[in-house]
């Protein structure tokens, strides 16, 4: 994820293929392509530490015609930053905190950001995720954002992607999402075998023969399906967000029934 990201920075040059901003080939225009963009790298990498916080604002805004000061002194407070520290100083979570005011600042078109509540106490995660969602609000922004903390999305992500071993493994809007896994829960006859295509398992037995499987696929066609093999579904959840990436991390055949 932290590789795809640097790509589009031109940090790291693609194997192959090409990666574009805003239309903007990243290798060919990367200065006007990076100037679209509010960046928070996986790990803080200031330059100019011995600078304090507040030089290093006004030295980063100076590049930026689109500097907005208001809101970069409302976002410093925001997150407490201590705008007389030096760089240098700062504490991983006081790092993260003046990497996202240098990222929002600028009101840039586009925001990559790896891992951004990484390393901040769960006071300040809560309150990023609200300036992120305010920001969304004023502000015309694509954003996107590669974390391992899923759940902490669950109110801002429109799209979602899956990226395992390298590879794209799914890919698709947020409503899509909900429509595409669910967790089943169904009745089975005794002795019953399951499709091979759906590759479910775990019945438990109390009374009645019983199973919950999450299944990827159109709801309609796998209800069909089950119901044609003689299960009777009795009921399909949803699955929140982080859930519904576990699945696709942790089951091989879900990138099959979503690539077809």
């Amino acid at each position: 994820k932290s590789t795809t990201l640097k790509v589009l920075m031109n940090l790291e040059r693609a194997d192959a293929g090409t990666a574009e901003i805003h239309g903007l080939d990243t290798v060919l225009r990367g200065p006007e392509a990076r100037a679209q963009v509010g960046y928070i790298p996986d790990r803080p990498d200031h330059a100019y530490r011995w600078l304090t916080c507040r030089a290093l604002l006004k030295h980063v805004a100076a590049y930026y015609p689109s500097w907005d000061h208001p809101y970069a002194d409302r976002l410093s407070l925001a997150f407490g930053l201590r705008l007389d520290r030096k760089v240098a100083t700062l504490s991983k979570g006081e790092s993260r905190r003046l990497q996202l005011v240098l990222a929002l600042a600028h009101r840039p078109p586009v925001l990559l950001l790896d891992e951004p509540t990484d390393g901040l106490d769960p006071v300040v995660r809560s309150r990023t995720l609200s300036l992120l969602a305010e920001h969304l609000a004023d502000t015309p922004t694509t954003i996107l954002i590669s974390t391992h903390q899923i759940h902490e999305l669950e109110s801002l992500a429109e799209h979602v992607g899956v990226l395992r071993d390298g590879r794209l493994v799914a890919q698709m809007s947020r409503d899509k999402l909900q429509r595409t896994v669910g967790r089943y829960r169904v009745e089975l006859p005794m002795g019953w075998q399951a499709p091979h295509e759906l590759q479910v398992a775990g019945v438990r037995s109390n009374g009645v023969r019983e199973a919950q499987w999450t299944l990827v696929g159109d709801q309609r066609e796998l209800i069909d399906r089950l119901t044609l093999a003689g299960a009777l579904v009795r009921e399909v959840q949803p699955l929140a967000l982080a859930d519904a990436a576990l699945a696709f991390l942790s089951q091989p055949f879900l990138a099959q029934e979503v690539t077809r």
